[in-house]
């Protein structure tokens, strides 16, 4: 596989489509193009609107400058700038799945958070003694979030379990790099 190939492949599996939000404002317009044929259509045949005839909206359009107050536009007019800028957002922003960028010598491979997370605790708990579950390991886009809570009466070296992640997450190469938050809670002290 070539480079531009590779790159296309891992950003596809790293980042998540925007077709749901494309496919409610593309519903959404839809909706509203077909409510309006269908009030015109009724006002041709001579019917009475559902909601509102198209002559009626119209005046209404054209009366709207006298007959509200100008914070009554003020605030539409936030509520629509807003609202645009909502899916100006949605359209640009990527998404993120929950993956990351591992590099594997001359290859990538995408792999979930959670299997990072989970081979983390693993390494951490076989290199310092302390059992499995007592070690929670999150892994975000950014962040790796590290709590080991050791059984009463068991040393642990704060510095030393933060040297042992960093290491480990170093030779996993991740693809945004994350930095690591390491704390130690004492069964006999309160989280804040």
């Amino acid at each position: 596989m070539t480079d531009t190939v590779l790159r296309t492949v891992v950003r596809r599996e790293t980042h998540s489509p925007r077709t749901v939000a494309m496919l409610v404002v593309v519903v959404l317009a839809l909706l509203a193009l077909a409510y309006a044929a269908v009030e015109i259509v009724l006002a041709l045949l001579g019917q009475p609107p559902l909601l509102v005839g198209p002559g009626a909206a119209l005046n209404a359009v054209v009366a709207a400058p006298t007959a509200l107050l100008p914070v009554t536009f003020i605030v539409g007019g936030i509520v629509l700038a807003l609202l645009g800028l909502l899916v100006l957002v949605l359209a640009l922003k990527p998404g993120r799945l929950s993956r990351h960028e591992m590099a594997w010598g001359e290859r990538a491979v995408v792999v979930d958070n959670g299997v990072v997370a989970s081979a983390l605790a693993q390494h951490l708990s076989n290199e310092s003694g302390i059992a499995r579950d007592d070690i929670v390991v999150g892994v975000a886009h950014r962040t790796v979030d590290v709590t080991v809570r050791p059984p009463v009466g068991i040393p642990v070296d704060e510095a030393h379990m933060r040297r042992i992640v960093d290491d480990e997450i170093a030779t996993y190469k991740l693809s945004p790099a994350v930095r690591t938050h390491v704390r130690v809670q004492r069964p006999d002290t309160k989280e804040s």
